[in-house]
């Protein structure tokens, strides 16, 4: 409003400047109100759109994760400095730091840092939400499958084959998990040029998902067809979930042919009836099951962030050569190398140490005002 830009300008004149992005929350971690990771944490905070990112980001800005990151890091430091002692008194042969305990710790530093490093798959999949691409031949159902997902008629369903002819993405929120689904052309051979973009751009789709939801129409293909798509998809490596789909024709004669093959026992394939919406809670609950392998790690320390992931795997390679060393005797100096290495990659996640260049592309990724 007028008032409002007068407002604004007469505190411009006074020498009053606009926030720069990220100013609000730089100037808590340069005054020592929070650490790197905490800082970051407020930024995803922001960004979350489901409980599940909600909590990660509220846990990590509480400082639980750097907690855990700091009491390691004290530990290797502890140990650090024995060795640095033992360095300047190297012409005395003095051993002030125990080798067998320092593996020891060294070996349990490493565990957690796997179990930190393991997280990450869980974080991103929380953090960015899990790419679910519905694909299968044309006609099989794949947009009433989207629609009963979703409760409402988002894509067009027709008997016509063939009738999606590019992809159609939605959102659902499953249990605190966002699935980002993605309706594909049916695949085939292609009836003519735009047809053929579909299909290619399904099959993209698929390569680049966390998880394929292949519909399968049980009254119109064989278990030799559907075993064939399964080898595909392992060969692609996605994950995937076989829908039979079209319960509601009674194919029974077509569920003895595929008990038979072990097609209806199998861990991911499920039974539904898209225009009835059979299974499809239970539908639902196996997408879930099938990206958050363990649901007890949402309780635990879940990394999502990709720099604190590629810190920790480097903090671990490090330690990994500290093993190495101590276990073939070579010389404190080295050893030393190695942990300062160590110490260097767990310093960055908490900002104890840091750069110009890594504050500016942190924290002008926020929002003004922040």
């Amino acid at each position: 409003s007028y008032i409002i830009e007068q407002i604004i300008h007469l505190f411009l004149r006074k020498g009053v400047r606009s926030a720069n992005r990220g100013e609000f929350t730089l100037r808590a971690f340069l005054n020592g109100q929070m650490d790197l990771s905490q800082a970051e944490a407020v930024a995803d905070l922001i960004a979350s759109d489901s409980a599940s990112s909600h909590d990660i980001a509220m846990k990590q800005m509480r400082g639980g994760f750097s907690d855990e990151i700091k009491e390691l890091r004290q530990e290797l430091i502890d140990f650090a400095a024995l060795i640095e002692l033992e360095l300047d008194f190297g012409e005395e042969d003095v051993e002030f730091a125990d080798r067998e305990r320092l593996e020891k710790l060294v070996e349990k530093i490493q565990v957690v840092l796997k179990k930190l490093i393991d997280s990450f798959h869980l974080g991103n999949v929380i953090k960015n939400g899990v790419a679910t691409v519905i694909a299968g031949r044309p006609n099989a159902g794949k947009s009433t499958l989207l629609n009963a997902l979703l409760n409402e008629e988002r894509a067009i369903v027709s008997d016509i084959a063939g009738t999606t002819r590019d992809t159609i993405e939605e959102s659902l929120n499953i249990d605190g998990i966002n699935f980002r689904f993605v309706d594909t052309a049916g695949i085939r051979k292609a009836q003519d040029s735009i047809e053929s973009i579909g299909v290619d751009k399904a099959m993209s789709e698929i390569q680049k998902s966390t998880v394929a939801l292949h519909v399968v129409d049980i009254s119109d293909t064989t278990p030799e067809m559907v075993w064939s798509d399964i080898d595909t998809f392992k060969i692609i490596g996605t994950r995937f979930v076989i829908i039979l789909n079209k319960m509601d024709l009674n194919p029974y004669t077509k569920l003895e042919e595929y008990y038979k093959e072990g097609l209806i026992s199998a861990k991911n394939i499920i039974t539904t009836s898209a225009l009835n919406k059979m299974n499809i809670e239970a539908l639902k609950e196996h997408l879930y099951h099938t990206v958050i392998d363990h649901p007890e790690l949402m309780d635990q320390t879940i990394v999502s962030n990709t720099r604190h992931y590629d810190a920790l795997h480097k903090s671990y390679e490090s330690l990994a050569a500290v093993l190495h060393g101590l276990q073939s005797g070579i010389t404190g100096d080295f050893v030393a190398m190695d942990i300062r290495q160590a110490l260097h990659f767990l310093g960055e996640i908490t900002g104890e140490i840091h750069t110009d260049d890594l504050l500016e592309s942190i924290f002008t990724r926020f929002c003004i005002g922040k």
